[in-house]
């Protein structure tokens, strides 16, 4: 493959190649589609132009992002937008119906709600000792299209109270803080792609092995920093990417 210079002009460094302009190019395209700066229609002749790359590396770019389904190209029609992925901020602690209301109307499919032993481990980062767990299973929609499959398990001191409430059309957070009389108020979390297993993916409906976002969230009380919510979040990568905002700590030598 014939060695392409590297936008904006500059001469390529050794090894830099057609195909590493392309995802580039992909990459700064793919996050103008999320944000919205490119609404509807691409124009080849000035992506050409905007990069300083050849055809054949625009060509190559919009290629990729039609396979992630997110642009449309016809011909005599041109290339144009089709699908945007939902903004998920990691900076505020909400549920998924107040992080997506601006999207469309999130609904809840509960698979299983009951008490249970939960795994050490989990018993451990709750504090619960030798007591049980509530469980929660939920498949939840955006609309009419399934983006997440999550496990929560509860203290049970709230959780069993939260098991009365309706968790079909609520967030586990609002009936949470309901049930507490308080507001939550931190969250430990952490955010890794995992390959979707065969019950995950019939759920989500997607391929089995496709890309998830795997969020484990652990939620404390304000009032006390007590840990009472540790949440397993599957959700879809193709539908829904995280934001966050991160300041530089002056403290660092």
């Amino acid at each position: 493959m014939q060695s392409e210079p590297p936008f904006p002009g500059r001469p390529a460094p050794p090894g830099r190649v057609r195909a590493d302009n392309a995802r580039v190019v992909a990459d700064v395209l793919r996050r103008a589609i999320h944000d919205g700066a490119i609404d509807e229609a691409l124009d080849e002749r000035a992506l050409i132009d905007e990069f300083n790359v050849s055809r054949n590396t625009i060509r190559e770019a919009l290629a990729a992002l039609t396979d992630e389904g997110l642009i449309r190209r016809s011909p005599r029609v041109g290339t144009h937008v089709v699908a945007r992925k939902l903004d998920h901020g990691l900076d505020a602690l909400q549920g998924l119906q107040e992080t997506f209301r601006r999207h469309g109307a999130v609904r809840n499919v509960v698979k299983i709600a009951t008490l249970v032993d939960p795994p050490r481990l989990v018993a451990r980062r709750l504090r619960l000792d030798d007591a049980q767990a509530v469980y929660i299973e939920r498949l939840r929609y955006l609309d009419d299209e399934p983006i997440s499959l999550d496990i929560t398990y509860l203290v049970p001191d709230l959780g069993i109270a939260v098991l009365d409430h309706d968790l079909e059309s609520q967030d586990v957070f609002t009936v949470l803080e309901e049930v507490a009389g308080g507001r939550l108020g931190r969250a430990d979390m952490t955010v890794e792609a995992v390959d979707a297993d065969p019950h995950s993916a019939a759920h989500l409906e997607i391929a089995s092995g496709s890309s998830l976002l795997l969020l484990e969230r652990l939620t404390h009380l304000a009032a006390d920093d007590r840990p009472v919510d540790l949440e397993y979040i599957r959700m879809r990568s193709d539908r829904i990417f995280l934001r966050s905002t991160a300041y530089r700590n002056e403290q660092l030598p």
